[in-house]
């Protein structure tokens, strides 16, 4: 129980913590906002999933791409930058790594994320999309080569 306390304790630990549980409240809300989008507007990727609306070759109409679900490109944009955030932020968060630098890390990644679904659904340029994924992504990194650089043996 002393472990757990420690960790309580940490407050980069409880920064992650809480940064982490606002990107994956937002990664969630996208699913449930993209299954609502995808029953408001009768596009669905999974023949199975058109079958309460048309039998055979009438269901086949509500079959769409991604193409036309913006939503479903936000979530994975959500899949491609958070899951490795999840992963490396929490071993650099238990690596001792000083908090405002942490702070700095945790804060961008999750700007970018909120961007980059703004620059999605708004749309803004094709630039602004690029930029917050690349950020998310550079943030991670960031982690990354922190953590091998002080802490990993190679």
């Amino acid at each position: 129980m002393a472990d757990l306390k420690q960790l309580m304790d940490n407050e980069v630990f409880m920064a992650f913590s809480s940064y982490a549980t606002i990107v994956l409240i937002k990664m969630m809300f996208m699913s449930t906002a993209t299954a609502f989008q995808r029953l408001t507007n009768k596009f669905f990727a999974n023949p199975e999933d058109c079958a309460s609306f048309g039998k055979g070759e009438n269901a086949k109409k509500y079959l769409q791409t991604e193409e036309k679900m913006e939503l479903v490109r936000t979530h994975l944009n959500d899949i491609e930058n958070i899951v490795p955030f999840l992963g490396i932020g929490l071993l650099y968060s238990l690596s001792g790594p000083d908090l405002s630098t942490a702070l700095l890390h945790f804060r961008i990644f999750v700007g970018t994320q909120i961007y980059h679904t703004i620059a999605y659904l708004t749309p803004l340029p094709q630039l602004n999309r690029a930029l917050a994924f690349f950020g998310g992504f550079g943030v991670t990194l960031s982690m990354a080569y922190r953590l091998l650089k002080s802490r990993l043996y190679l």
